[in-house]
């Protein structure tokens, strides 16, 4: 067998496991794998070797390494501005690295119980113009970078990798499954103009926004999908296993509610009081972040988000108008792939040691995808 005929890919989310292997020489030859949800995170020790050893029956290849998509309550978000003044001759890439790994530095002191994930140059400023993407040839007296860096805790970074370590296998990248979603999603969709992603999920919401090409924040706020359920549970005095079984088929012909003789004006206004607290808790991230003026496009995604769809957007009083937009297995793997080898001219990639056999600065970054 080639074992390298076939790119996997992880994503570890609190509810469920998605995995996927996609021939690299055929991308219609493509296998996908999901969990049921998940009661707790013991089950993750369980539930991976199986998913593993299933990928590789269907595609008859061993499985040695992996990208790995996570998210966390605990991620962060760090935006860093750095300058330098320069002599007017012509601007290198050596210079931008110079700044990039000075920013770096700083995160790497100060957030000590962080992994860096992503490094994201939001703008160059270049005697006192602005440019998205850094020029090819220009002469430069002062330059400013707008750096965001996307983090992860280095706990949840080390159990996954000790988890898969012990099925022998390697990661090579770690993303941010919101950004990478997010960022999928809105090529596919060729989103203009202001537009914030909300992908709700177990315990955390996040929120991803851009202005056209470019990405303006990533926030994370302590409160999901399970917030709903414990809601549910509490004011009705059920389980929180009845509670979750009742969320899920909220919209579908509410079968459990008849079993449960729950009224369905009650669980409308439970979910819908937590779903309108987290989209105005979400809001005012986005106003504290970017100072938005006006009405601009909100889309809600997520597992947390699935309970709820565009016939309900009548029913949620919310200032802002929002989409439901509905994921499926394919779209998240899909979105790990496209992540990892379409062109992003915007980031960072830092290199895995293992691959390091340049010279000083390309030790550390392949300067942009």
């Amino acid at each position: 067998m080639n074992n390298k005929n076939f790119q996997t890919l992880f994503d570890c989310g609190s509810s469920k496991i998605r995995a996927s292997t996609l021939n690299t020489n055929n991308n219609n030859e493509v296998f996908y794998v999901e969990s049921e949800f998940l009661n707790n995170q013991s089950n993750l020790e369980l539930k991976i070797p199986k998913i593993i050893a299933s990928l590789e029956k269907e595609s008859n290849e061993y499985i040695d390494s992996i990208d790995l998509m996570l998210d966390s309550p605990k991620m962060i978000s760090i935006a860093i501005s750095i300058s330098k003044k320069f002599d007017g001759s012509e601007l290198k890439k050596t210079n931008v690295q110079f700044l990039i790994q000075d920013a770096k530095q700083q995160v790497l002191k100060n957030y000590t119980n962080h992994n860096i994930a992503h490094i994201i140059i939001n703008n160059y400023k270049i005697d006192d113009v602005d440019y998205l993407y850094l020029p090819d040839t220009i002469n430069c007296h002062f330059l400013s970078l707008d750096i965001i860096f996307i983090c992860l805790p280095t706990d949840l970074v080390l159990n996954f990798k000790n988890i898969f370590l012990r099925s022998n296998i390697a990661i090579n990248k770690i993303i941010c499954s919101s950004y990478a979603k997010s960022s999928h999603y809105k090529n596919n969709l060729n989103l203009v103009g202001h537009t914030s992603f909300i992908d709700v999920g177990l315990n955390k919401t996040s929120i991803i926004s851009y202005f056209d090409n470019k990405i303006l924040s990533l926030d994370i706020l302590p409160i999901g999908g399970h917030h709903i359920t414990k809601d549910i549970s509490k004011i009705l005095e059920i389980s929180l296993e009845k509670s979750e079984k009742i969320k899920i088929n909220f919209d579908q012909e509410h079968k459990s509610i008849k079993a449960e003789d729950i009224q369905e004006e009650t669980l409308e206004k439970i979910i819908f009081a937590r779903t309108e607290e987290i989209l105005e808790l979400c809001l005012k991230s986005l106003e504290a972040n970017l100072f938005v003026l006006g009405q601009f496009k909100m889309i809600l995604m997520g597992e947390g988000a699935k309970i709820l769809d565009n016939q309900h957007k009548d029913k949620i009083s919310f200032s802002n108008d929002i989409d439901f937009l509905e994921e499926t297995l394919e779209d998240i793997c899909q979105s790990g792939f496209k992540f990892g080898t379409e062109p992003n001219k915007q980031e960072v990639v830092v290199l895995p040691k293992k691959q390091i056999k340049q010279g000083f600065f390309e030790k550390l970054f392949h300067f942009f995808k």
